[in-house]
């Protein structure tokens, strides 16, 4: 049984398309079948180009739905930490965590072989094995104030308690820092915290407790917050992107921005400029946004964009998979050979002769490759608005109007290939999503975007997220910066 696929049908389309010239060369058309037919022609160009498009399945690899999971960014000069130009960040060994260390010596003091006594001789070498263990240690200090009668007055006066014990029962840094660590950074749910809790310290933990934990530990980063959207409006380059999450039911998005060794999540109803405008730092920022191409960042003209090569490549590979356009195929062939040059650059950017040669083929493949379109159809009378475009015309139209933010990696040495950064930062708030499925109110989704914001920036740093928590819950995280 004969099938319909997208040779055959491009196909058919060719030889009657074919048919129709070799006609008209003979005149044996008349002008008004030839004006019918070229309209019907150009129609079903077009039907044919969106049928396909529609009918090409969409994955990871042709667009941006799931978010990307190609290898890390090497195309943009970075600095330590960001993942994107250069090395990844190193992590402090162990940092800041307070450890035991103890050193025995396994003495020789007889040959194992003739059984001499070994004392007095020196020793060549040493073989050293280690042992790595963790004692469950809880302490509790009691404070016992007296009560002492006046024997003249008869007045009841009462020891003075720390500041640190305000009530009958507290609990130190250590303790709440290893409960907002496991609510936060690893998404345990409040019950297996209260339970894991119970099991560490004895003690239980009201779930009411952990929340209040959250929020102190959100107040006490209002500070560190306003301090990193400083430092990131002064970074040369900013990462951002946005990502859903159900806030009370309802539809919400999280805002992220990136530079360096510091990272920001927000939490807004909009995903749109109006919550862009309400977070504050695009509309301030005059440096390189980097982006995915969504229409609200290019809408603001106080700085350069660049747009993520990763994001057109899989656009590309969706115009390669529904139409085969050759034009696709070249262009993609083009922006991975110069990200793969930029790379081996010493100096994270192409020469300018090399930059002018790349734009030249850049413009020259679509030049060629508007051949390949559908030509629009025809405005009918009376009808308003923009004429509808398959995927491929609105691809190769951003193409044309976006050159030098596609190719502003190649001539900047900040400036990455991918926003792979953003992605990543926001990626594990996906996993908290698909954990606990959603927020219950705009208050504690606020507080999981700030804490997260400050655990990452600071594993970006090398700090140890315990000992990060501590920092911040005795007020200190703004020196940090």
């Amino acid at each position: 049984m004969a099938t319909v696929n997208q040779a055959s049908l491009r196909e058919e389309f060719e030889a009657c398309r074919a048919s129709f010239q070799r006609l008209r060369r003979e005149d044996k058309v008349t002008p008004e079948c030839e004006l019918l037919i070229d309209s019907l022609l150009i129609l079903m160009r077009m039907m044919m180009t969106v049928f396909l498009e529609k009918t090409t399945r969409k994955g990871s690899t042709n667009s941006g739905l799931p978010s990307s999971r190609i290898p890390p960014d090497e195309t943009a000069a970075g600095k330590r930490g960001t993942k994107g130009k250069g090395p990844n960040q190193k992590v402090h060994d162990n940092a800041n965590l307070r450890m035991v260390t103890t050193t025995e010596t396994a003495a020789v003091t007889t040959c194992a072989g003739c059984g001499r006594n070994m004392v007095q001789v020196a020793c060549s070498g040493h073989e050293t094995r280690t042992l790595i263990d963790i004692v469950f240690e809880v302490r509790r200090e009691h404070v016992e104030a007296e009560i002492k009668t006046c024997p003249d007055c008869h007045t009841r006066t009462k020891g003075a308690f720390p500041d640190t014990m305000p009530g009958p029962l507290q609990y130190g840094d250590g303790v709440i820092a290893f409960a907002t660590h496991l609510l936060t950074a690893q998404m345990v749910p409040f019950k297996r915290v209260a339970q894991t809790m119970k099991a560490l310290i004895g003690q239980t933990v009201a779930e009411a407790t952990l929340l209040a934990w959250i929020g102190r530990l959100h107040e006490a980063l209002a500070a560190w917050e306003e301090r990193a959207m400083e430092q990131l409006l002064a970074s040369p380059v900013l990462h951002v992107d946005e990502t859903s999450m159900r806030i009370k039911g309802k539809n919400h998005w999280l805002h992220n921005y990136s530079a360096g060794n510091l990272t920001l999540l927000f939490c807004h109803p909009k995903r749109g400029r109006a919550a862009m405008d309400a977070i504050g730092i695009i509309p301030r920022y005059a440096g390189i946004l980097i982006h995915d191409r969504w229409s609200s960042y290019l809408s603001y003209g106080n700085c350069l964009h660049a747009l993520c090569g990763a994001h057109l490549v899989r656009d590309l590979q969706f115009i390669i998979d529904s139409n085969n356009h050759v034009w696709a195929s070249r262009m993609m062939e083009l922006l991975l050979q110069t990200a793969r040059k930029v790379r081996k650059s010493e100096a994270g950017r192409l020469s300018d002769s090399d930059y002018m040669a790349v734009r030249k083929r850049y413009r020259t493949i679509l030049t060629k490759g508007k051949r390949e379109l559908p030509e629009p159809p025809r405005r009918t009378n009376g009808k308003r608005g923009r004429i509808a475009k398959s995927d491929a015309e609105n691809l190769h139209e951003a193409f044309g109007c976006h050159e030098d933010a596609i190719l502003l990696f190649a001539r900047h040495p900040d400036v990455g290939f991918t926003n792979n950064r953003s992605e990543r930062d926001l990626r594990m708030s996906k996993v908290k999503q698909k954990i606990s499925g959603c927020f219950r109110s705009l208050r504690y989704a606020a507080a999981y975007c700030r804490i997260t914001s400050y655990l990452k920036s600071m594993t970006y740093q090398g700090y140890n997220p315990l000992t990060a928590i501590q920092i911040a819950l005795q007020g200190k995280a703004a020196e940090m910066i």
